[in-house]
């Protein structure tokens, strides 16, 4: 069973149902129950609870309506990292696509050479994506993010530049204050994924070849 963080489990031997708060190791888990207590137990005795959907667990590859070039919104692509709305001690990150192209995407993530394909699927405009779970707590231990994300829309507009983000995430991220994520309908920090576009100061550029 390919259980993650967040994930509403049952106990198989026991009346206990809990959220998944912490992956030990490849076995083990801990779940947290209602009394906030985190309970370690073997991934084969718990069970998920039926009605609990993955947002996950569908990619469709249907091209999304094509926009009026008019309408068309190139600008807008974030990662966000947001509290599990159960737990706050297990952090989801989020893709969140504010634009009108769909967007082809790959995470990977790698830890002490040691890499690890987390995600691949289509982000259609406007939504968001969750690829990414982990311990806030443990957020020196976390991997290095690499990111890649490719652009495609039906309509007649250049597709953007390929995004590739490749780093590390760390405490001082986090450090300023959490925005309200209107996609996702809860407040999370969030990292911009596009570069600013670099304005050209002709008078300046004029004098630096007379200097």
């Amino acid at each position: 069973m390919n259980l993650k963080l967040g994930d509403f489990v049952r106990f198989v031997d026991e009346n206990i149902e809990g959220y998944i708060t912490r992956i030990i190791d490849k076995d083990t888990i801990g779940v947290t129950d209602t009394n906030d207590f985190e309970i370690p137990v073997l991934a084969s005795k718990v069970t998920l609870v039926h009605g609990d959907v993955h947002d996950n667990d569908v990619v469709s590859n249907k091209p999304a309506p094509a926009v009026p070039e008019a309408e068309f919104k190139k600008e807008g692509i974030y990662l966000a990292l947001v509290t599990d709305q159960h737990s706050s001690s297990v952090a989801h990150f989020h893709l969140i696509n504010e634009t009108s192209y769909q967007l082809l995407t790959s995470l990977t993530t790698e830890k002490q050479g040691a890499f690890k394909g987390e995600f691949a699927g289509i982000v259609a405009p406007n939504t968001t994506k969750k690829i990414y779970s982990a311990q806030l707590g443990d957020i020196q231990l976390w991997p290095k993010f690499r990111l890649e994300i490719l652009s495609s829309t039906t309509a007649n507009v250049e597709p953007k530049a390929p995004i590739i983000f490749n780093k590390n995430i760390k405490g001082k991220d986090l450090s300023v204050a959490k925005q309200e994520i209107t996609l996702l309908k809860q407040k999370g920090w969030l990292i911009s994924l596009e570069e600013p576009e670099s304005i050209i100061d002709a008078e300046k550029l004029k004098a630096s070849f007379f200097k």
